[in-house]
């Protein structure tokens, strides 16, 4: 089963050498999950000072900047993974290394007959 972990922390948490050594350490967790054919996808992504919204309304599209709500914690990026189970997931996610300062949700996918393939 495909899973989506999540990546939620404080974007202004690391400093940049912090964030440097947490993307080294990422790249060799998704090279380790990729041996055993578990890795997918995974980036992180810009700080939500560069996030855009999108929402429709009676017909009307509202184009906000930043992201849909003000949290304490930001989404900062994802792995797209391929887990025998939630326990195999839940291995992979405290691996992370923003599981040490922040939280990493899981989300099993759905996946839909009739999309794009690779």
């Amino acid at each position: 089963m495909k899973y989506m972990l999540l990546i939620y922390g404080d974007e202004t948490a690391l400093s940049e050498s912090e964030r440097e050594a947490c993307y080294v350490e990422s790249t060799q967790l998704a090279h380790e999950i990729k041996s055993n054919g578990q890795y997918l996808a995974a980036n992180p992504l810009y700080p939500t000072a560069l996030a855009t919204s999108v929402r429709m309304r009676e017909g009307k599209r509202l184009v906000t900047d930043g992201p849909f709500a003000e949290t304490r914690e930001q989404l900062g990026g994802y792995f797209l993974i391929d887990a025998g189970d939630l326990d195999e997931a839940i291995g992979i996610a405290a691996r992370i290394p923003m599981a040490r300062k922040g939280t990493v949700e899981i989300r099993p996918v759905i996946e839909i007959a009739g999309l794009p393939a690779d």
